[in-house]
Parts: structure tokens; C-alpha cells; sequence
């Protein structure tokens, strides 16, 4: 709870934080009265099989798996706004469309995959909601301070190259472009992509990362069956984020075959039209367009 001391103090730092970034504030403002709207599309994992990639975009970055019976997310934000939780509230900005996924319907989660601690990947009050003793996390190197460690059934943080083992789910780190800081100040912080391997199978997990030559380095003899990359959030932050070119690039690198692209329609971060990155991803595409399996928010994907 805020005491009265708290509460002048966050005024305090909302008021410089407005100094800092008006924008922010004027996002917020706008949001206000806006709502948040439903998926167009709702996924079933009831319904998928052990065997074989079954995938479902919720929104933003989070992505339900079920990998060779292994049932694996990827950095869950089910909060309606992505920000500072406050314990009472969420300081930040507002989802445009809701999960695809209320967070009571999910199934029994194996693995949580957490990419870096940026708050629209990082979202605590999701991970407090998904804490089980069934459940394992893996996350970047100088982030497990964040989570309540002993509500899971085991931490690990993984540096680049690392790997580790998830029921039937190898998982290994790479470099990307990127950073790890949730503050200013905690540049220690890592971030990592990710590939997932169980048997032929092989899942790669970009997280967050501008245009970057490390993906060649995840490319072998075998192909990558399906690759969950962010297209979104470019304009101006292109030094952060890739463009829908650069990411089809990054994924041509990589040698994936089949595509979800994330890190759009979700959150208003950057100011290029929300239906731009998908358009351009298309575009970028060409002929293989049919590559890309999922374009809303909701649909699933099946590779059997």
C-alpha cells in the first residue's frame, strides 16, 4: 500500500518522468478512454496433439508452443497496460487488443521463456500469475532478481551459448541486438533469442533485436521449422528494433522455413501504422508469402 509519503513521492517522479519523455504521458492521456479490443481469433490448445509444432500468437511477443508434447511461452504479457507495476496499477501503455488467452485458460505451461527484462517482455504481474511448481523459467543472464525464484519449479539464466534442457526441449542462447536494462541504470542486464531443438524439430525465438549478422550463426545443415521474429516498433527506434525487411533477412540467415512475426498490433511503442509491419513483411516475402502462417492476433499455426 502507498503512504502518503509514497504517493507525494511518485508524483515527484511522475513529474520528472514527464519532463523526460512528454510523450509517454501524452499516450497515456489518449488512452484513457480508448478500449481494448477483442481478438478476432481464439485459439484451442485443448485440441493440439504431442507431437509436432503447434504455435498461437496471444499478442505482442507472448507465443503459446507445444513442441513435442513440451508446452513452452514466450515472454507473457497478459497485463492491460505494459509498464511499471505499482502493485495497485500498471504505469504504461495500454494493450490495443486484449490476450488471445485469458491467463486461467491456459494449459499447464512446462517453460517460460523470457527473452530480456524490458517491461513488455519482462511483465511481472503476468509471471506472478503463472508461478507454479510445475513450471520452469529460463531467462537472460542478470534477470532472475526480478522473479520470486522459489514460486517455480526452477530458474535459469542463460548467457549467449548456453543451453539447457526442458523435458522434451533443448534450449540454447545466441546473440542479438538488443539490450538488457529495465532501468537506466542496470546495464547488466543480458538478453538473448533463443533456438528450441527437441529431435528433427527446431524452433527459433528472436526476442528483441535491431538488424544483426548473429542469426547466420544458428544455421546449420538443418533448417529451422518455425521462427517467432519481431517486426514491429522501428520507427524511430530502428537502432533497436529491426525493420520487416531486416527481420525476413535475419530469419533468410537462420535458414527458417515457416514464420510468426511478433512485436506488433499489440502495444502503441513507435509511430509507423500498426498494419505497416505486417505489409511490409508480406512485401518482403514476395513469392514465399505463405511463409508467414500467422497475421492476427489468435491464430494458430500447425506443423505436423
Amino acid at each position: 500500500m502507498l503512504t502518503g509519503l509514497g504517493v507525494a513521492a511518485l508524483g515527484g517522479s511522475a513529474a520528472a518522468a514527464y519532463r523526460v519523455a512528454p510523450s509517454f504521458w501524452h499516450q497515456m492521456a489518449r488512452d484513457l478512454s480508448r478500449p481494448v479490443n477483442p481478438p478476432r481469433f481464439a485459439p484451442d490448445p485443448a485440441k493440439w496433439p504431442d507431437t509436432g509444432i503447434h504455435a498461437a500468437w496471444l499478442g505482442h511477443s507472448t507465443v503459446l508452443l507445444k513442441i513435442e508434447g513440451t508446452t513452452v511461452i514466450t515472454d507473457p504479457v497478459f497485463s492491460h497496460r505494459a509498464g511499471i507495476d505499482l502493485w495497485i496499477a500498471t504505469l504504461g501503455i495500454k494493450r490495443l487488443v486484449q490476450p488471445a488467452i485469458l491467463l486461467h485458460r491456459l494449459p499447464k505451461i512446462d517453460l517460460i521463456l523470457l527473452s530480456h527484462a524490458h517491461m513488455d517482455h519482462f511483465d511481472l504481474p503476468s509471471l506472478r500469475a503463472l508461478e507454479s511448481k510445475g513450471t520452469q523459467v529460463i531467462t537472460a543472464s542478470g534477470t532472475a532478481d526480478l522473479l520470486r525464484l522459489d514460486r517455480y519449479a526452477k530458474v535459469e539464466q542463460l548467457s549467449w551459448g548456453e543451453a539447457s534442457q526442458v523435458g522434451a526441449v533443448r534450449v540454447r542462447a545466441f546473440p542479438v541486438n538488443h539490450w538488457g536494462a529495465r532501468l537506466r541504470s542496470d546495464t547488466w542486464r543480458g538478453y538473448n533469442g533463443y533456438v528450441l531443438e527437441s529431435g528433427r524439430r527446431r524452433v527459433l525465438f528472436g526476442g528483441d533485436t535491431a538488424m544483426s549478422d548473429t542469426f547466420r550463426g544458428v544455421r546449420d545443415s538443418r533448417p529451422i521449422d518455425l521462427g517467432i521474429m519481431p517486426i514491429g516498433a522501428y520507427n524511430p527506434w530502428i537502432r533497436a528494433h529491426c525493420n520487416p525487411e531486416q527481420a525476413m533477412k535475419m530469419i533468410n540467415d537462420a535458414h527458417v522455413e515457416a514464420i510468426i512475426p511478433v512485436h506488433h498490433k499489440t502495444f502503441t511503442l513507435s509511430r509507423e501504422p500498426v498494419h505497416e509491419p505486417l505489409e511490409r513483411l508480406l512485401h518482403a516475402a514476395g513469392p514465399a508469402a505463405d511463409r508467414v502462417l500467422i497475421h492476427e492476433i489468435g491464430q494458430e499455426a500447425h506443423l505436423g
